[in-house]
């Protein structure tokens, strides 16, 4: 990677317009592996690939956060072998990461039920997190056995629990009160959600904070995915015009 990396989008005026955190469920996997007579895993093992050229990307073109949806609390109902292939996957990734990371400045955080992930992918995460934490030019967050109604959840309880303490009051409720009790609630909302393969649904992915987020469906299977059809998302997003429910005068 670029130390100094510099974005292929190049006025002032459209840099201004980039966004500050997009998110990305990465689908298609599988269905590239049995498109060329491969093994799942393999496809798992290709789109991992595919994973370090999207952060490169994102960190050469100065997007602050990189959300990716790598682990959902429904695929926990894969067989066990796959599950098993994923986490052994997850932790050769954080491994071989870890130099460059530090080498570009970014820092690592998981979001979702890490205490359901297996000791050794937890120790891993912890050490590669703990190693990135004071890194400041980009975050890179992987959705890590998450689930947005299991997130939601977890806030309604937590803040339930609040309530009936007496540390607040239900007039405090407010959407901020509701944000800062999610797993993102340091982050901002991601401006631009993508997802690979056609698929046109959310699948339990950040469902509150996507509440105004602009969203691009691409057709290409995620092993496929690569840095140049990335940029041209981001620059029909620097077209678009965010209005969050105004009308323009």
């Amino acid at each position: 990677m670029n130390s100094n990396p510099s974005s292929p989008i190049n006025s002032d005026a459209q840099s201004a317009k980039l966004p500050a955190h997009v998110a990305i469920i990465m689908d298609g996997n599988g269905r590239w592996a049995k498109k060329r007579l491969l093994n799942r895993i393999q496809g798992h093992e290709k789109g991992v690939e595919t994973v370090r050229e999207i952060v490169r990307s994102c960190r050469e073109t100065g997007i602050p956060h990189l959300t990716l949806y790598a682990f959902s609390t429904e695929n926990w109902q894969r067989s066990k072998f796959e599950v098993e292939a994923l986490m052994a996957l997850l932790i050769r990734y954080l491994d071989s990461q870890q130099t460059e990371l530090m080498e570009n400045d970014i820092r690592l955080d998981a979001i979702g039920q890490i205490e359901r992930l297996p000791q050794k992918v937890q120790e891993t995460l912890k050490t590669t997190m703990g190693l990135t934490e004071k890194n400041s030019a980009m975050t890179l967050h992987l959705a890590l056995s998450y689930g947005s109604r299991a997130e939601i959840l977890r806030m309604v309880r937590s803040i339930a629990a609040k309530a009936i303490s007496g540390e607040i009051q239900p007039d405090d409720i407010t959407d901020q009160l509701i944000s800062r009790h999610l797993y993102t609630g340091d982050i901002p909302d991601p401006d631009l959600l993508i997802r690979t393969s056609g698929e046109m649904r959310i699948s339990n992915f950040l469902l509150w904070q996507i509440a105004y987020t602009e969203i691009h469906v691409t057709d290409t299977l995620w092993p496929d995915f690569n840095r140049e059809e990335f940029q041209e998302i981001l620059k029909n997003y620097q077209q678009r015009d965010r209005r969050y429910g105004k009308i323009k005068e």
